[in-house]
């Protein structure tokens, strides 16, 4: 088995689930188990130490009150089910990561973040209530009235004090399907720290940084903030539809490509298009398409085989704004004169979480996504020196090699996870590759 980025791999014994019903006797007799949903986290935080449980089957969605705006469903709906039904009756969640091919367990478990995290926090904020399939098959109510420990344990948990079998969470009512979207040209990271701080009045926003750009140009980037339209606003354009339909994708890639593909020369002259392109743009407020907006990547499926068999890896930290610039700018140095450059690098705005071992933490979170070659790790571990001394931690949900000392040094509640894994018997049944490596 394999995560998203196809590095590292693993065998595990697969098991699968359709029935929520089930989950009591899997739970309670496959140790060394873990949960897994549309296998997008991006290392091995989905692959079971020895069974990997499917839950993509156990995928309905039970009930939705339109007065609260509460929408519960079992562990295995797809995120992108949840928007083809409820986009067009005039309802967003509250939170979506970069990807709409993900489960709402798997968005719980790694307490995703979007565009919006600086004002609205992670997908977790906004959880009601889960049942959680415990260690002994006994099938409990957490929120934050009832079982509180586990509630908070379990939101950002990476599926590690059990199988998430159902949640309930709330949406936010929007007028139509489109996005007004801003474009802000940074010519560096200065200003692209900047740019961010200053959009923080906008509900979503995010930067894309050209990676391979150098001296008083390193870190030039594109700032997009953006704002669910209203009625009026749509209705003053050619646009026709109040609520588009997803889009399809445009691009399959039925192999995988050449390794070579991705070098430096390609992914600089398209970051110089991209950026060019973002200029234009930058004179006028456009109206973009929800899904366009939200899920570019989600047009090309299995965009992963563009990295080849080797498999890729996502580096995403949070740094403290206090040594943001200093610590990303030398992040990007040091890729940009490597020539290591990714092609997609994303720079957003944090503010805490709550779970116990939740990624989010004030500050600014860099995303990269790169080869996995030998070189590519011997330069992560010496990035992870610079954000570990900074105080920030990597994203679990993308990692795939950070070493137990990285780990330990960023995640400051970390003791008392493990203590409520001991408590609850979760550390002798729920394990995954990930926790074997980072020894949680």
């Amino acid at each position: 088995m394999e995560g998203w980025g196809r590095y590292p791999r693993h065998e595990s014994e697969v098991l699968n689930c359709r029935f929520p019903e089930a989950l009591s006797g899997i739970a309670a007799s496959h140790p060394g188990l873990i949960a897994r949903g549309n296998g997008r986290s991006y290392g091995d935080a989905a692959i079971g130490e020895h069974s990997t449980l499917m839950c993509g089957g156990l995928n309905r969605m039970k009930r939705f009150d339109a007065t609260d705006r509460v929408l519960t469903v079992e562990g295995g709906v797809m995120l992108s089910d949840v928007l083809r039904s409820l986009v067009p009756r005039g309802y967003f969640p509250p939170v979506v990561p970069g990807t709409k091919f993900v489960t709402i367990g798997g968005m719980v478990a790694s307490d995703v973040h979007g565009k919006n995290h600086h004002c609205h926090g992670g997908f977790g904020d906004h959880v009601d209530e889960l049942k959680l399939v415990t260690a002994s098959g006994e099938i409990l109510t957490c929120s934050r009235s009832q079982n509180t420990e586990l509630f908070s344990a379990t939101i950002g948990g990476m599926g590690l004090t059990g199988i998430i079998a159902e949640a309930s969470f709330r949406l936010r009512p929007i007028e139509t399907g489109w996005i007004t979207q801003k474009t802000t040209v940074a010519e560096n990271l200065g200003e692209a720290l900047r740019a961010l701080r200053q959009s923080e009045d906008a509900t979503y926003s995010v930067a894309w940084i050209d990676c391979l750009s150098k001296g008083a140009s390193l870190g030039r980037s594109l700032i997009f903030a953006g704002e669910h339209a209203t009625q009026d606003q749509v209705g003053e354009t050619p646009k026709a539809d109040r609520f588009p339909s997803p889009s399809s994708a445009a691009l399959f890639l039925p192999l995988d490509m050449p390794g070579w593909l991705l070098n430096r020369a390609s992914v600089a002259a398209f970051n110089e298009l991209y950026f060019r392109s973002g200029i234009r743009k930058s004179a006028k407020s456009l109206l973009v398409h929800w899904d366009n907006y939200f899920f570019p990547l989600d047009r090309i499926l299995q965009w992963n085989r563009l990295y080849g068999k080797r498999g890729f890896l996502q580096h995403q930290c949070v740094v403290p704004d206090a040594d943001a610039l200093q610590v990303l700018a030398s992040i990007l140095d040091r890729f940009a004169h490597s020539g290591k450059g990714s092609f997609l690098a994303v720079l957003k705005r944090l503010r805490g979480s709550a779970g116990l071992l939740s990624f989010a933490a004030p500050g600014y979170t860099l995303a990269l996504d790169l080869p996995a070659t030998q070189e590519v790790l011997r330069l992560l571990d010496e990035i992870d020196e610079l954000v570990v001394k900074a105080g920030g931690r990597l994203y679990l949900a993308k990692d795939a090699r950070q070493s137990r000392l990285t780990f330990e040094s960023g995640y400051p509640r970390l003791d008392a996870f493990k203590e409520l894994r001991r408590a609850t018997g979760a550390d002798r049944r729920f394990n995954s590759r990930l926790a074997k490596r980072l020894g949680i």
